[in-house]
C-alpha cells in the first residue's frame, strides 16, 4: 500500500495535547497513588449504604482496626471530647491491662514491605493514664518481622496531658507480604491515639507512591485533569469534593465518603456493597495535585462542582436564586487565588504556607463534570453565571464546559448548540467542551472521521474515552491489545483534526486489583507492583511523537480505513522527522510505503516503536510485560511493515 507523504503542512498542534484524568475511583487516591498504607488512619470511617436519591452513612470508627490478642485482649474505645483537630473529633482510647497488649491495622489485605526499605510511621498520643513506652511493629502469623521502640513523653501523673506526635522507622530484614501494624504497650495503662499513618521513605514528595508515580512521569502528559470525575457532584451535595477541605494541615482535612462507595449496590445486599468503606482522607487534596503537575510537567486542570449532585444518582441541587449557590462560584474564584495568587492574598498566602511560594500557573478550569441541561438543573444558567463570575476577574482563564455524559443522546446536540450560540457573542465563553465515551472498540474503529466535519469555533476536549471489549467490576482482562489499538486508530483522526481538538486524556487511569469498580483502566496494581495496559502504551506512544503540525492525508485515510489501517502523518519540525502512526486491525502483516513528494529524501535510521500480539492479549499483575511497545532503530528501506494487530510509530528523518 502507497501512503503519499505530501509536502504541504496541515493543521497545528496543540502542544500538550494528550493528558490524563485523575479520578478517585478503584482506590486511585487513597490505597492508590497516595502512598499511606493503612486505613482509617484518623478513626473517622463512614460506612456508606444507600441507592439514587437516598444515601446515608453510619460512623464505623473502628473499621480497619482490631485489638491483638497475644498477650491478652485490651480494650479499644472510639471517643470524641479533646480531639487533635476538631475536623475529625474521634479518636482511639486504648486500655492495656498487660504488658504487650495493643491494636492492630488489617491494611487492605495487608502490608507489603520490601526487605531493607523504611517506613515512616508517625501518629499523635496522648499519655491518659500512662508512664510507659510504645512499641511499633509488623507483624504476622505472631511472628514479629520489623519493630521499633517508641520513648513517650510523661509530664506527670496528675496533670492534664497534652497531645504530642511521635515517630519511628521500620525497616525489614525481609520482604513482608500480609502484614499487620501494630502498636503495642509495655505496660498497663490507657494511652489516646489519633492519626496513626505509616509511609514509605522513598514516598516521592512524601506523598506519592513511587512506582505510580514514575508510571504517570513516564507518559510526558501534557495536562492533568482532577480529582474527577463523578466525586465533584458527589451522590449528596454534602458528600460533593470540597477543595477548601483538602488543603492545609493534613490533620484539618475532613474524611469524606466516596462516592463509588455504593456504586451497583442492591436492595439484596441491603443497598451495601463490598466497597461500603471506600472513603477519602484527603491526604491527597488539591495542593497535592497541583503538585503532581508540576512534578510530571502537565499543565493542572480541576473540574469544580456547579452546585448539582451527580445526576445519575441523585437529586439534589442547589437553586441558581439561593444564597448558598454564592459559595460554589466563589469556590471557584478562591481556587484561583489558590493556584495563582500572590503571597499577600488569603489562599495564595495559604498555598506558601503549605510549601509553594510561587504560583502554580493553572491557566484552565473546569466547570462541571458530566452535566447536562434539565428543566430542573438548568446546568447551562449555571455555566454562565460561573463564566460571568471567573471571566470578570480572570478574564484569561480557559474554561472547560461539559457535552453531557456521552456523544450520542439528545443532552449531547443541546450542549453543542448552547456553547457554539453563546461562542459567537463571546469568543472567550468556553474554551473547550469536554466530550466522554465508553464504547466498544468498534464504534472507535468506524468513527475515527468523527471530527472530520466538527465546526472549528469552540474547541473539544475528549475528556473520557476508553474502548470497553468487555466491562465490570474488577477485570483487568477488559484491557485487551485489540481494544488499545482500537483507541490508538481513533486517536489518528484526534489528532488529524488538531484544530478542534485540543486536549485528550483516557479513563480511568488507576484501578487497584480487588477494589475495582470500574473496568478497563489505564493502569493496574496491587500492594506489590503496577503495570500498564495496552491502553497505557497506546497513550505513552502518542503524547511521546505527536508532532508539531500536521501533514494532510487528502482522503487517504478513508481508503486505508476499507482495509482495516488506519493512519495520521505529522511533522516534528524542530528535528525534521515525519511521524508516521499507524494502525493494522488484521490478522495479517500488511506493508506501508511511504512515497515523499517533491526533492525530500531519508537522512537517516528511521526509529521505530511497535506493539503487536494477539488481540485478547492483556497484562497482569503476575505478567505485567505480556504487551509491550518494542523499539528500535533501523535502516529505511523505503517500505513500513506492519505486523498483525499491531500500533507501530515510525520516526523518519527527512532532509
Amino acid at each position: 500500500m502507497i501512503l503519499r507523504v505530501s509536502d504541504k503542512k496541515g493543521v497545528r498542534i496543540a502542544d500538550g495535547m494528550i493528558g490524563l484524568f485523575f479520578e478517585d475511583i478503584n482506590y486511585a487516591a487513597d490505597g492508590g497513588l497516595y502512598a499511606e498504607l493503612l486505613e482509617n488512619r484518623s478513626f473517622e470511617a463512614l460506612d456508606c449504604y444507600g441507592q439514587k436519591g437516598d444515601y446515608y452513612t453510619k460512623k464505623d470508627c473502628g473499621y480497619g482496626w482490631k485489638v491483638t490478642t497475644e498477650c491478652g485482649r485490651g480494650k479499644a474505645e472510639y471517643v470524641s471530647g479533646s480531639p487533635v483537630s476538631r475536623v475529625n473529633p474521634h479518636y482511639l482510647r486504648f486500655t492495656a491491662f498487660a504488658a504487650g497488649q495493643g491494636f492492630s491495622n488489617q491494611a487492605y489485605r495487608g502490608l507489603y514491605l520490601e526487605k531493607e526499605k523504611s517506613y515512616r510511621v508517625s501518629f499523635y498520643a496522648r499519655m491518659a493514664d500512662y508512664e510507659g513506652d510504645l512499641q511499633v511493629s509488623v507483624q504476622k502469623d505472631g511472628s514479629c518481622l520489623t519493630a521499633q521502640k517508641v520513648a513517650c513523653i510523661h509530664e506527670g501523673k496528675d496533670c492534664l496531658h497534652k497531645w504530642n506526635r511521635y515517630e519511628a522507622m521500620l525497616s525489614p530484614d525481609a520482604d513482608v507480604e500480609g502484614g499487620l501494624f501494630v502498636i503495642a504497650l509495655d505496660r498497663p495503662g490507657t494511652v489516646e491515639f489519633d492519626l496513626v499513618s505509616m509511609m514509605p521513605a522513598d514516598a516521592v514528595a512524601g506523598v506519592f507512591r513511587r512506582d505510580l508515580f514514575t508510571l504517570l512521569k513516564d507518559l510526558h502528559p501534557g495536562f492533568l485533569r482532577f480529582p474527577g470525575g463523578c466525586i465533584i457532584e458527589g451522590n449528596t451535595l454534602e458528600n460533593r469534593y470540597r477543595w477548601k477541605e483538602s488543603v492545609g494541615r493534613i490533620e484539618d482535612r475532613k474524611v469524606n465518603f466516596n462516592r463509588w462507595a455504593v456504586h451497583e449496590t442492591k436492595e439484596k445486599d441491603g443497598w451495601h456493597s463490598v466497597y461500603a468503606h471506600y472513603n477519602q482522607t484527603l491526604g491527597l487534596g488539591y495542593y497535592e495535585y497541583f503538585l503532581l503537575c508540576e512534578m510530571i510537567g502537565a499543565k493542572p486542570l480541576p473540574v469544580l462542582s456547579v452546585g448539582l449532585a451527580c445526576q445519575y444518582q441523585s437529586y439534589e441541587l442547589v437553586e441558581l436564586e439561593e444564597p448558598a449557590f454564592l459559595e460554589f462560584l466563589q469556590d471557584a474564584l478562591d481556587l484561583i487565588e489558590f493556584a495563582n495568587g500572590g503571597q499577600d492574598t488569603r489562599w495564595g498566602g495559604l498555598r506558601a504556607r503549605m510549601g509553594h511560594k510561587e504560583p502554580f500557573g493553572l491557566t484552565m478550569l473546569g466547570i462541571g463534570n458530566e452535566q447536562w441541561e434539565t428543566k430542573e438543573g438548568r446546568f447551562f444558567a449555571r455555566y454562565q453565571a460561573f463564566e460571568h463570575a471567573i471571566h470578570e476577574k480572570y478574564p484569561d482563564m480557559q474554561l472547560i464546559g461539559s457535552a453531557g455524559p456521552d456523544i450520542t443522546s439528545k443532552h449531547y446536540a443541546q450542549a453543542w448548540d448552547f456553547y457554539r450560540k453563546q461562542a459567537r457573542e463571546n469568543g472567550a465563553f468556553c474554551y473547550a467542551v469536554d466530550e466522554h465515551y465508553y464504547v466498544k472498540p468498534e464504534w472507535f474503529l468506524a468513527h475515527t472521521d468523527f471530527y472530520d466535519a466538527y465546526p472549528r469555533d469552540v474547541k473539544v476536549f475528549s475528556g473520557e474515552y476508553a474502548a470497553h471489549p468487555v466491562s465490570g467490576m474488577n477485570k483487568p482482562e477488559a484491557n485487551t491489545l485489540g481494544g488499545a489499538l482500537a483507541e490508538a486508530a481513533f486517536l489518528t483522526g484526534v489528532e488529524r483534526n488538531a484544530d478542534v481538538v485540543v486536549l485528550a486524556s483516557y479513563a480511568p487511569l488507576f484501578a487497584r486489583a480487588g477494589f475495582a469498580q470500574w473496568s478497563p483502566d489505564m493502569i493496574w496494581f496491587d500492594e506489590k507492583r503496577a503495570y500498564g495496559t495496552p491502553s497505557y502504551y497506546v497513550q505513552k506512544m502518542y503524547g511521546e511523537n505527536m508532532g508539531t503540525v500536521t501533514v494532510p492525508m487528502d482522503g487517504q485515510e478513508k481508503e486505508l480505513r476499507e482495509q482495516g489501517i488506519y493512519v495520521n502523518l505529522s511533522l516534528e519540525e524542530r528535528t525534521g522527522e515525519l511521524i508516521v502512526k499507524a494502525v493494522n486491525y488484521n490478522d495479517e502483516e500488511k506493508p506501508l510505503t511511504p512515497a515523499l513528494s517533491g526533492e525530500r529524501e531519508v537522512c537517516g535510521p528511521v526509529t521505530l516503536q511497535v506493539l503487536a500480539g494477539e488481540k485478547d492479549a492483556y497484562n497482569t499483575v503476575e505478567n505485567p510485560d505480556a504487551v509491550t511497545p518494542q523499539k528500535k532503530e533501523t535502516g529505511y528501506t523505503g517500505a513500513l511493515v506492519l505486523p498483525p494487530m499491531s500500533f507501530t510509530v515510525a520516526r523518519i528523518p527527512l532532509a
